[in-house]
């Protein structure tokens, strides 16, 4: 059997109009009992994913659970890309359970969702598997999550992955939305964030624009 190469994308590889973001529970309380990945890092790639959803337009939903209650306020990492977005608050550890976050994922309309949040092992699975049943396409930033312990997240992780969800890190999730350096309008942003959250890599683009006057792909 003959097979022919063409210069376009896998369709399994995400794009900013084709997927709904949401991002769950970054919340005091959560982050307090997270001891899979530290504190600054999740900060960081939570920061990292926020940012490349603002700038690439991505349709992002912003969901805590008894922030004012109990858990308290979502990380400005993530609120800071998105002025004036509505946090939708819920009760529910499992997001894909409550109305309010339905409606807005089907007012959106994507078929493909990507989902990072605390924690892993309940906050996440929930609605991974939960929307899978549904017939979405599922995505998680693994990076951007955590649990109580590395055991408690390898074993989400695992568990999401045996359900059919594809898992993904904060920096890849970024760069596949940029996928090409000759996507000008997008390029200083998308090295921008790099150059800031990106850690060694970040710090290999301020190193070579500052020694070489280099850019990515030119």
């Amino acid at each position: 059997m003959t097979v022919t190469a063409t210069a376009a994308p896998g369709k399994s590889l995400i794009s900013p109009t084709d997927h709904t973001l949401i991002l769950i529970d970054f919340q005091s309380q959560m982050a307090f009992a997270t001891n899979s990945i530290a504190p600054e890092l999740l900060r960081n790639n939570a920061a990292l994913v926020a940012r490349a959803a603002a700038s690439f337009g991505v349709s992002t939903i912003l969901t805590t659970v008894a922030e004012k209650s109990f858990s308290g306020p979502m990380f400005s990492e993530v609120t800071d890309p998105f002025p004036g977005q509505a946090l939708l608050d819920r009760t529910s550890m499992n997001t894909w359970e409550d109305e309010a976050v339905i409606a807005e994922v089907n007012r959106i309309g994507k078929p493909r969702i990507v989902f990072a949040g605390l924690w892993t092992s309940v906050c996440i699975v929930g609605p991974v598997a939960s929307s899978i049943d549904q017939g979405f396409d599922a995505y998680f930033i693994a990076d951007a999550c955590g649990d109580v312990s590395p055991e408690a997240h390898e074993r989400a992780c695992q568990r999401m992955i045996q359900l059919g969800a594809k898992p993904m890190t904060a920096m890849q999730y970024m760069l596949e939305l940029q996928r090409d350096w000759a996507r000008s309008e997008t390029y200083a942003s998308t090295t921008g964030i790099a150059a800031e959250l990106g850690g060694g890599y970040g710090l290999g683009i301020k190193y070579a624009r500052m020694m070489f006057g280099a850019s990515e792909g030119h």
